[in-house]
């Protein structure tokens, strides 16, 4: 773990061996487990729990609730909203003893709203946008915003998240 200008709240749980970036503030009743990186200037929101070996960039904000799972990359300049949930199993059966993690990339400077479900097996481009309450499960271009269940494209967008074209 770095030590420079990071918080981490006392409730938090956080592993030993987790690389955290300066300026990192980790909050209340936060779990983050083995092997994790983090980089620079994150924000870790209350009740995050972020599984083992899972990589999160520089200056992200993960809000409350979220879930990241083991497979999950998050890159730079990333925000993820309350509850959000990301998958990481294609076939989810508690019985199966076999299964393999199916990983998730979120290219640098996406956005993703609140309450959305991230499904395993995806790239989120580079600045694209969830609208909250979205169900990802299929590839979500750079550049571009998607809304729904499942979630389509429905509009371009400009780096800052707003709409260019109406048309995708």
């Amino acid at each position: 773990m770095s030590s420079t200008d990071i918080f981490i709240h006392p409730s938090a749980n956080v592993h030993p061996s987790v690389l955290i970036g300066g300026g990192t503030k980790i909050w209340i009743n936060v779990q983050i487990r083995e092997n994790v990186r983090i980089g620079e200037n994150c924000i870790i929101s209350k009740d995050v729990y972020i599984d083992h070996a899972v990589s999160i960039g520089k200056n992200c904000k993960i809000q409350n609730s979220v879930s990241v799972y083991n497979g999950v990359t998050i890159g730079d300049d990333v925000f993820v909203g309350p509850n959000v949930s990301f998958t990481n199993d294609k076939v989810p059966r508690a019985f199966n003893t076999d299964w393999k993690i199916t990983p998730t990339v979120v290219i640098n400077g996406a956005s993703i709203g609140a309450n959305s479900t991230i499904v395993c097996g995806i790239t989120i481009g580079e600045y694209a946008m969830v609208a909250a309450g979205s169900v990802v499960t299929k590839d979500v271009a750079p550049f571009t915003l998607v809304m729904g269940n499942p979630a389509r494209p429905v509009a371009q967008i400009d780096k800052a998240g707003k709409k260019i074209s109406g048309e995708v």
